[in-house]
């Protein structure tokens, strides 16, 4: 006998922990994006969601443009438009309950603002004032994360001490499908799974990191199907439908309450606009690439299924769309007023008790500005 049919005929026993191995199966996506606009699923949708659907989708609609129109006027330093995707951020923001805690990106302005935060608050990071803009303590939302997927092991984090405090508490973390090709993601959705922690990853996979198309971030059949190497489940949802989002989302937020763990879910979107106002998307997508994608715009796809059920008419699209409008009027009016700053604020919230030397710095920059105003006093005189 040689020693390969020596080796072949040698058939050790497993240990113990291979025998008893997770049945990949479950954890699989399903081969299509689920649905619900469209199909017979749709008749079971309640209206009062789809109505609060349709008006958070119009609003959100109406504020890329606003927020879009104020980088042109240089009233934000930056803006990550998230037209065609509102969706998705729509459905995390009303999946989740007030306890509950959001971990966005940058681009996930409109789900904090469907959270319930000032759509004004929402936009400071971007227009290149102090801080966050907000507390996040207060509104349950943690700072729009721009670095791409750091916020990712914070939500398990958050997550992990919310099941070790049994306190019900859930965790939905945002990110782009250029964020899965980040170690942070790995990092997290291992941790999650080993922890069973209460949380949920929504990847919002708009077809573009930056200018890098998705078949050249991952040979993975779906981004969805990266759960199952971790041993969670994965969701594939269309991102278009907004009824097919929620559904998927909330069932992913009830079960990890429950304490089944974490879910993955891959929302098939599209980014209309350019990846920010600095960016030209003309350089790396056609223009026939985004019209064919016009004909599955979020609020298109609502409407016509609203439209069909009944449950909207021109009455109430027109009350959807000026209280949309009325936001905007609003927005535009407070971005356009400029900001009252004080110089000592660089060194507030740095540390809960500040260092010998922000301390030293500081008092050098209050005696600067000291000495400014008295020059501009006397210089007045």
């Amino acid at each position: 006998m040689t020693v390969m049919e020596q080796r072949g005929a040698y058939r050790p026993t497993p240990p113990p922990a291979w025998q008893h191995r997770t049945d990949p199966a479950p954890l699989l996506p399903d081969p299509e994006p689920y649905r619900v606009l469209g199909t017979e699923a749709a008749a079971k949708a309640d209206p009062g969601l789809l109505r609060r659907l349709y008006a958070e989708l119009v609003r959100g609609r109406r504020y890329n443009t606003q927020a879009t129109a104020l980088t042109k006027q240089g009233r934000l330093a930056v803006y990550p438009s998230s037209t065609g995707q509102e969706a998705c951020e729509v459905a995390a923001a009303l999946a989740l309950e007030e306890r509950d805690w959001l971990f966005p990106s940058y681009r996930d302005t409109l789900a904090v603002v469907a959270r319930g935060l000032d759509p004004a608050h929402a936009l400071t990071l971007l227009r290149g004032d102090w801080h966050t803009g907000y507390d996040p303590r207060e509104h349950r939302i943690a700072p729009l994360s721009t670095p791409l997927a750091t916020q990712l092991p914070h939500a398990v984090g958050l997550a992990h001490a919310a099941r070790l405090k049994g306190d019900g508490v859930v965790a939905l973390a945002m990110v782009g499908d250029g964020g899965t090709s980040e170690g942070d993601f790995h990092e997290a959705l291992n941790f999650a799974a080993v922890w069973q922690a209460p949380v949920v990853f929504l990847v919002q996979n708009n077809g573009f990191a930056i200018s890098v198309p998705l078949a050249k971030q991952t040979a993975a059949p779906s981004l969805a199907h990266k759960a199952v190497g971790y041993g969670m489940p994965g969701r594939l949802v269309d991102g278009n439908d907004a009824a097919a989002m929620h559904e998927v989302l909330s069932e992913a937020v009830s079960r990890a309450r429950r304490g089944g763990g974490p879910t993955l879910v891959e929302a098939v979107t599209y980014r209309m606009e350019a990846h920010t106002n600095a960016d030209d998307a003309t350089r790396y997508r056609h223009d026939a690439e985004v019209d064919a994608w016009r004909d599955h715009d979020p609020i298109l796809l609502l409407e016509r299924e609203m439209a069909e059920r009944g449950l909207l008419d021109d009455d109430e699209k027109r009350r959807v769309g000026e209280d949309a409008e009325a936001m905007a009027a609003d927005l535009r009016t407070r971005m356009n007023q400029d900001p009252v700053l004080d110089p000592m604020d660089l060194f507030s919230h740095v540390y809960a008790e500040q260092t010998t030397q922000l301390r030293e710095q500081a008092a050098q920059l209050r005696a600067e500005l000291e000495a400014a105003s008295e020059e501009a006093g006397e210089e007045a005189r």
